[in-house]
């Protein structure tokens, strides 16, 4: 007889505000659980523990809601340490959805780490959060039966920093919807430059505005090539922090007319974003997975990343990877994105393939995997 197994995930870290648009960890969370029921055992039950206000619904998935409103973390941290153990004891399986699970748990657990920037760049958090994430998490992961990583490059460093073994490791990559991140017809993505004020030709890179991105680097390839073979360069993102370094580069070394920075963009602009651009750069240090590149690629766009982290695998071979820190071989890279039609029509095709092996429903069906490995005491 097959066992039925009923399995409780975290999800306190949605957003009131999640759907499919929500980006990063949220996004991450809300689409696995958009998937997960499908992906299921015949008889499984899957309850999803979310805030009090939340709106989120899933197909397949039940609710429970805390009696606290968990928005603000001090008030979700509580609710996760303090009150939610005493509420888990019909669960076979806990899945902790983003890094850290209850002190006092006594079930079987998951727990998925997305990257551990806040040991390699610990500037980011305040010290509080900063030391609370770096002992939970790791606790979470030494006590779990299985943790899940969103990539190798995660899986490796989990493994590193927290002396995780290996073959405890599982990895879940993420996928992107492909009915929004696709390539759009030419006459819509022409209307949308002409609404914007974009020129027909240029290169983009989207991602908030911090030290880990790399862009002061970026800026000193680019200025490193002869106006001639320059295309407008377009930096977008919100500003997160230590980013007066990228505002001053670009001032020091002569690009006000050439380099713009639009700011944060709204999450149903990005598709046509991606789709104007006529190649999409991103030299991060430092991604737990890189999806901004995914979704470029999945666009039909031409990328260019760092040779770094989790690029080269999200990447593949489609694009160009390139040693972070070299800036002479990012001014060669950008020379042969602007002048070589061939390389980009190559790669926009080497793209739209690569971007199609990742997919939010094989997301699920290797979380539902680590499930079973954790049940089994794999």
């Amino acid at each position: 007889m097959r066992r039925m197994v009923h399995v409780g995930l975290n999800a306190h870290l949605l957003s009131r505000r999640a759907g499919y648009r929500t980006a990063g960890i949220h996004g991450y969370i809300w689409h696995t659980l958009a998937h997960l029921a499908a992906a299921a055992p015949p008889g499984w039950r899957l309850t999803a523990l979310v805030g009090r206000d939340s709106p989120a619904a899933f197909p397949g998935v039940a609710l429970r809601r805390a009696r606290l409103d968990t928005e603000a973390p001090l008030r979700r941290i509580l609710w996760e340490q303090a009150l939610q153990p005493w509420a888990l004891a019909d669960f076979d399986l806990y899945h902790a959805l983003a890094f850290v699970s209850p002190l006092w748990l006594r079930l079987p657990s998951v727990v998925t780490v997305y990257d551990l920037s806040f040991i390699h760049y610990p500037q980011v958090l305040p010290a509080s959060r900063r030391l609370y994430l770096r002992l939970f998490t790791a606790l979470s992961c030494r006590r779990a039966r299985r943790v899940i990583a969103i990539s190798h490059s995660t899986a490796r460093d989990v493994a590193a920093a927290f002396g995780i073994p290996p073959a405890r490791i599982d990895v879940a990559a993420p996928g992107y919807d492909a009915s929004a991140y696709r390539p759009l017809p030419a006459a819509a993505t022409a209307a949308f430059r002409a609404r914007r004020g974009l020129p027909d030709r240029f290169w983009l890179f989207i991602g908030t505005l911090e030290p880990r991105k790399n862009l002061p680097a970026l800026l000193e390839a680019y200025a490193a090539l002869p106006p001639a073979e320059r295309l407008p360069l377009v930096l977008a993102g919100g500003r997160g922090w230590g980013y007066d370094a990228i505002f001053a580069a670009a001032e020091r070394l002569g690009l006000a007319d050439w380099v713009q920075f639009p700011g944060f963009l709204p999450a149903d602009e990005l598709p046509f974003w991606y789709n104007s651009a006529e190649t999409f750069i991103y030299p991060s240090v430092y991604e737990g997975f890189g999806l901004p590149a995914l979704e470029a690629m999945a666009c039909g766009t031409p990328v260019i990343v760092s040779d770094s982290a989790s690029l080269p695998e999200v990447v593949g071979s489609a694009g160009l990877r390139v040693p972070p820190q070299e800036t002479a071989a990012w001014t060669a890279a950008l020379r042969r994105a602007g002048a070589d039609a061939a390389w980009r029509a190559a790669a926009r095709e080497a793209g739209l393939h690569q971007a199609a092996r990742y997919d939010w429903d094989e997301t699920a069906r290797q979380t539902i995997a680590s499930y079973q490995r954790a049940l089994a005491g794999m």
